[in-house]
């Protein structure tokens, strides 16, 4: 019962971080302990799929699809999945205002939350081999913080009325920054002006705009988590350091103080109340990685020490 509660608390936060630009449901995902789970099991959803219709085998196997399928770890997923979906839903509704009325203060808290969710990435780098960070991932992780510090300064577009090929397409990239911590999928959708018609569609139940936002993100998702599953497997330590870089580089684009073409600004209003939010955020990832070291359910943190 504690870790289903758990799971769909874990589902939860994923789902409001996905309605928030700037910040990344991987990164969350990464926090809570159970990123490298999912990773592994969408990867396998697609695998079973793959088997099912004989991609890449040339032969379809309905049994092998099916043993494959009944191995997926249910009894995280689908709490995580109900969490994830209901918190979206609700974000929707209820964040945008929030954001929209408090933009510095609501920033100002997610900056802190991912400043400190850094940790999580850098300290599994340690925990690979050779271990200490050397100077080539410092230059690595700089390399891909300063690419995603320019990506995140890029002014945003205006598309009010996207064609279906548009909506396949965004939904395939941001579905994308779902899996990469780091890299905000709503963020994106903000990018080429989409975020706001989504948020619409969602609130709206355009099931049309949802369902072909919801093929763009399928047909991402499985082009992507394949890839990303081996490197995690494969190439682990330079994954994390990358991952490292896009968290540190992300932040960016939640500084409190910017204009509305996302130039930094000068610390000037509601300094104190920014302040404290900032530490509220800082608070919130040690409080989940203190409960995640008390109660011995993180996933993450002694599996990507295996891996080479």
């Amino acid at each position: 019962m504690l870790a289903s509660t758990t799971n769909l608390v874990r589902g939860a936060l994923i789902g409001v971080a996905e309605v928030i630009p700037g910040v990344s449901g991987g990164t969350v995902a990464l926090i809570v302990g159970i990123y490298e789970t999912l990773i592994n099991a969408v990867a396998n959803l697609v695998l079973s799929a793959r088997q099912l219709l004989g991609l890449g085998t040339g032969k379809a196997s309905a049994r092998s699809s099916a043993a494959t399928f009944i191995g997926l770890p249910w009894r995280i997923l689908i709490p995580v999945a109900i969490g994830m979906v209901t918190a979206l839903i609700l974000g929707a509704r209820f964040i945008g205002p929030l954001l929209e009325e408090y933009p510095v203060r609501m920033r100002a808290l997610f900056f802190g939350l991912v400043l400190a969710g850094v940790y999580v990435p850098a300290h599994m780098v340690l925990r690979t081999p050779p271990g200490a960070w050397r100077a080539k991932d410092l230059a690595v992780a700089a390399g891909a913080a300063i690419f995603l510090f320019w990506l995140t300064g890029v002014p945003p577009a205006n598309i009010t009325d996207p064609g279906p090929i548009v909506i396949v397409l965004a939904a395939a990239v941001a579905i994308c920054a779902l899996v990469l911590p780091g890299v905000s999928g709503s963020f994106l959708l903000l990018s080429v002006g989409m975020y706001e018609t989504t948020i619409s569609a969602v609130n709206d139940r355009n099931f049309g705009y949802i369902a072909l936002f919801g093929l763009g993100a399928i047909v991402g998702l499985a082009s992507f988590v394949t890839l990303l599953k081996w490197l995690l497997a494969n190439r682990a330590r330079i994954t994390l350091v990358v991952i490292t870089g896009l968290m540190v580089g992300s932040l960016r684009a939640l500084w409190p103080w910017q204009s509305e073409d996302r130039d930094l600004l000068a610390p000037s209003t509601d300094g104190a109340m920014v302040l404290l939010l900032f530490f509220v955020g800082i608070l919130i990832v040690v409080g989940l990685l203190l409960i995640e070291r008390r109660l011995g359910i993180s996933e993450e943190q002694t599996d990507f020490g295996a891996y080479r």
